[in-house]
Order: structure tokens, then C-alpha cells, then sequence
């Protein structure tokens, strides 16, 4: 089914197709992953109370806590790509409304080119030259939603997926250097046969490494440069608010006809307006999309 999608996708929309498809399978990467971890983290604990040895059975369960958190990281992660790639989805879409107006351009192109070499003198040419003005006047405005679709989308959409690796990844260094803090509990000292190992003496140390982790993701913010938008400025029509006619100058019945085809693809292009943005880890202005279809 995924395919035959594809196969239906308007030439314009094909690339990134693709690529939000192939998102979807790297988030399933990142939710498989999250789940492996935290069934690792799972059987370490249990691994550790079989050797018998308190030590061992104390630091492996905390460091089993610590990387099941790690596991929950992937599975955070992988939900802020799933937003990205949905932000995604909404210059596709726009591609994929704008793929109609090129065609219906160039057919009628076609048509008079084919009618200038077989009927150089037929009265339709003068029809078809005026209906070629409307369609290119259509595809003018189209085009213009689209570079101002794409371009605020695309600063949305890497905004929100660099933030989120920006916040796994510091989240897990904090993770990390608190499982190394576990490990120096831990007294490897060689010992000789019939030798009695002490009892372990650093449980009180190994909770307030948890608790230290614990109080560390609590208090993590992000602390980001900026992304800077002037997509403010653009109307719920995808265009500039203080747009009025089409900006390009043209004279007589061209004016008219671009004007009322200007109108008609705002009607078919025009997107709700946008929604209202929410901070992302406490920073991030990425607007966040509403749910859509795995693909």
C-alpha cells in the first residue's frame, strides 16, 4: 500500500515522499531501540543478583535504572522527530497542490505549439493564448505559496529536530557521566583464594548517584540559539499580509485575468492558519503540527 502511495504521488512531491517515508522508518529505529534498552537495562539487574556477589547486585541495578532512562531518551526523541516529520508533511501537501497548476500550464503550451505547426491560422490559437494567461497567471501565485511554504517549514521543521538531538544528546551525557560515577563504587581489587570479599560499603553513595541523575533531568533546560523568522509577516494564504495584486506588473487584460486567477488559486491553496506555536523543551518556537497519517 505504501508504494502504490508513492507510485500516486504528483511528480513535484515525489523527493519528499521519500523522505518522510524514509523518517518513519528511522523513527521506528529509535522506538526499537528504546525498547531493546530498557530490556537490557532489565536483564543487567537480574544478571547482577544471580552472581551472588552484593556489590555487583547493587551497582548493576542502579546502573540498570540508568540505562532504562537512557532507553526512555530514545523513545522521546523518536516523538519529536515523529512532530518534525509532520511539519514536513505540510510542504509536501503544498507541492503536491501546486503540481495541477504546472500542468494545466504546460498542456495548454502543448496545445498551442501543436495548433501553430498543423492550423498556423486557426482562431483557437487566440483562445487558447488568452486561457494560457490565466493558467500562467494561476501558476504564478501557486509557485509563490510554495517557496513561502517551504522555506518557513523547513526552518520549523530542522528547528525542532536539531533541538531534540540537542536534548538527547545532553540528557544522555548527564545519564552517562553519573553510570561512570557507579562504576568508581565499585572495588575490583584482585583477591586470592579463600579470600572474603568486604561488605559493600557505598549503597548510601549509589542511591545519591540516582537521586543526583534524578534531580540533574529535572532541572535540564535547553539553552539554544535562536532560529530567526520573518514568516510572521506571511497571511493564513500563504502569502505576504500586505500583499495585494500580483507583484508582477503587467498591463490591460493580463492585470484582470491574473488578478481573478490569482483569487481561484488562493481558493484551492489557501492553508488554515497557522498554528499556534508552544515552546519546545522550554525554548524552541517550533509550531506543532496536528496529527497525520503514517505517510
Amino acid at each position: 500500500m505504501a508504494s502504490l502511495r508513492g507510485m500516486q504521488q504528483p511528480e513535484l512531491s515525489k523527493k519528499l515522499f521519500k523522505i518522510i517515508k524514509s523518517e518513519n522508518h528511522a523513527i521506528g529505529a529509535y522506538e526499537s531501540a528504546s525498547r531493546e534498552r530498557i530490556s537490557i537495562a532489565s536483564q543487567l539487574s537480574d544478571w547482577g543478583e544471580s552472581t551472588g556477589d552484593d556489590s555487583v547486585s547493587d551497582i548493576s541495578d542502579k546502573l540498570g535504572v540508568l540505562l532504562s532512562e537512557l532507553g526512555e531518551q530514545e523513545d522521546v526523541f523518536a516523538q519529536n522527530l515523529e512532530d518534525y516529520r509532520g511539519i514536513l508533511k505540510q510542504i509536501r501537501n503544498t507541492e503536491s497542490s501546486v503540481q495541477p497548476s504546472r500542468n494545466h500550464k504546460a498542456k495548454i503550451s502543448d496545445e498551442i505549439a501543436k495548433l501553430k505547426y498543423k492550423e498556423p491560422e486557426s482562431t483557437k490559437i487566440v483562445q487558447l493564448e488568452q486561457e494560457l494567461v490565466r493558467a500562467e497567471a494561476q501558476n504564478l501565485v501557486a509557485e509563490a505559496q510554495l517557496t513561502n511554504i517551504t522555506r518557513q517549514k523547513l526552518k520549523e521543521a530542522y528547528d525542532l529536530h536539531f533541538a531534540a538531538t540537542i536534548e538527547r544528546a545532553e540528557k544522555q551525557i548527564v545519564l552517562a557521566r553519573h553510570g561512570r560515577r557507579l562504576l568508581n563504587l565499585l572495588d575490583d581489587t584482585p583477591v586470592v583464594p579463600g579470600d572474603t570479599r568486604p561488605a559493600f560499603e557505598h549503597a548510601h553513595q549509589a542511591r545519591q548517584v540516582l537521586n543526583d541523575a534524578e534531580e540533574d533531568l529535572r532541572e535540564w533546560a535547553p539553552n539554544l540559539e535562536p532560529i530567526h523568522s520573518a514568516a510572521t509577516e506571511m497571511g493564513s494564504n500563504l502569502m505576504p499580509a500586505q500583499a495585494g495584486t500580483a507583484a508582477t506588473s503587467v498591463s490591460g487584460q493580463e492585470e484582470a485575468s491574473m488578478i481573478g486567477a490569482g483569487e481561484s488559486t488562493q481558493g484551492q491553496l489557501e492553508a488554515p492558519a497557522p498554528p499556534e506555536h508552544r515552546a519546545f523543551g522550554g525554548s524552541s518556537t517550533v509550531a506543532q503540527p496536528e496529527a497525520a497519517s503514517s505517510y
